[in-house]
């Protein structure tokens, strides 16, 4: 052993300052063989792996659901579209024919659409009428952010082109939807640009499709015995439907029940044109479902089925343009189109002309007169 050296080594306690070296691979220089190609001298120095972070986490979560949300979208306007196909081919021949052309997106641009009830009702007595159960014209005002529903009284006494003087609903009969545009057209000299016939038969699986809606009844209702849902043994004491006042949820035999009676026995001042405002707040609500994030989310399931009941000019991308238009309106004008009672008619009164001013948003809305059960007249409240 040489001079002055230890046999041992000698270790000091504590810990050295700084941050302790950890043992890595060495980094290893290739060795070059003969041919000048580059021995493998193993894998080299071991590289560190680097954790994902929360803002990276975040960013591609919210990726995935804008991709989920964006295929969704896609699966529930090939569902939709669809179904609107549908309704398009179920339009009558002749009617775009009688429409007025309009040019322009529906979100911008005003638009006139008449609503029409059909009523097949299935029984002996009525097996071949074809009148129009209701009829409606809606403008929608994107500009004010405004929609106006207009209800035609289906016993208005008007001239209907080829036929003389008629009940209005009765150009239905005549020469079925292009008859009844023109009609509308001359009486009421509205541009229809566009048509929506729904059909009764299917008005409530439309609306058992939406999950029902909401109707807020502005008077208690007991109805004459019409569309029993009991067996004979049980209807002949049954007092009729029943409706309490106030804001209630209906599914889709319950609403079609409401939007159709015309007698009710707990108000006697009840009438047609009463029947005519229970139309539009079931029109108007089952637009607003439609609407609604509700539908939106189970549009995949139901899109087809929701045209089911209704035949219509207006594409796929018009009823979008409709349902966004109908999600930012402010407010709705609710107007009637009547007059006064003359054996079995009604007649246009003094009244009607400003009406439709109201309607095309030239005048500020005014009420029917007081005590008129038929009136012309605009509120911002349904009429009764």
């Amino acid at each position: 052993m040489p001079r002055g050296e230890k046999p041992y080594r000698v270790y000091r306690g504590g810990r050295v300052k700084g941050r302790v070296p950890l043992e890595t691979r060495p980094t290893r220089t290739p060795e070059r063989r003969p041919d000048g190609r580059a021995r493998y001298r193993g894998p080299g120095p071991r590289r560190k792996t680097r954790r994902w972070g929360w803002g990276r986490i975040v960013l591609v979560g919210v990726i995935v659901l804008l991709v989920l949300i964006a295929l969704w979208g896609a699966l529930s306007y090939v569902a939709f579209a669809k179904g609107v196909h549908a309704a398009n081919e179920r339009l009558p021949k002749g009617v775009r024919a009688a429409l007025v052309k309009q040019d322009g997106l529906l979100l911008s641009k005003s638009t006139y659409i008449l609503v029409m009830g059909t009523d097949h009702a299935h029984t002996n007595a009525r097996s071949g009428l074809r009148h129009s159960d209701s009829m409606m014209v809606v403008r929608t005002d994107p500009k004010h952010h405004r929609l106006y529903y207009l209800s035609i009284l289906r016993d208005l006494r008007v001239e209907i082109p080829g036929y003389g003087t008629q009940k209005i609903n009765a150009a239905y009969q005549f020469g079925g939807a292009p008859l009844a545009i023109r009609t509308v057209r001359s009486v009421t000299g509205l541009p229809i640009n566009h048509v929506v016939l729904v059909d009764f038969a299917d008005f409530r699986k439309l609306i058992d499709d939406l999950g029902g809606i909401t109707v807020n009844v502005p008077e208690a209702i007991r109805s004459n015995k019409f569309d029993c849902p009991y067996k004979p043994s049980r209807c002949a004491s049954w007092p009729g439907w029943r409706f309490h006042k106030g804001s209630q949820h209906m599914n889709g035999q319950r609403a079609l029940v409401y939007s159709r009676i015309r007698e009710n026995l707990l108000n006697p001042r009840d009438s047609d044109a009463s029947r005519a405002g229970r139309q539009q707040q079931v029109v108007q609500a089952i637009m607003s479902k439609a609407s609604g994030p509700g539908t939106l989310i189970k549009m995949p399931f139901v899109g087809d089925n929701l045209m089911r009941p209704v035949a219509t000019d207006l594409s796929a991308w018009q009823l979008l343009q409709l349902g966004w238009v109908k999600f930012r309106a402010g407010s709705t004008v609710h107007c009637r189109l009547g007059g006064t009672a003359d054996g079995g008619y009604i007649l246009r009164d003094a009244e009607a002309a400003n009406v439709l001013l109201m309607v095309e948003g030239k005048s500020a809305p005014q009420p029917p007169a007081a005590g008129s059960l038929f009136g012309s007249g605009c509120s911002n409240k349904v009429l009764g």
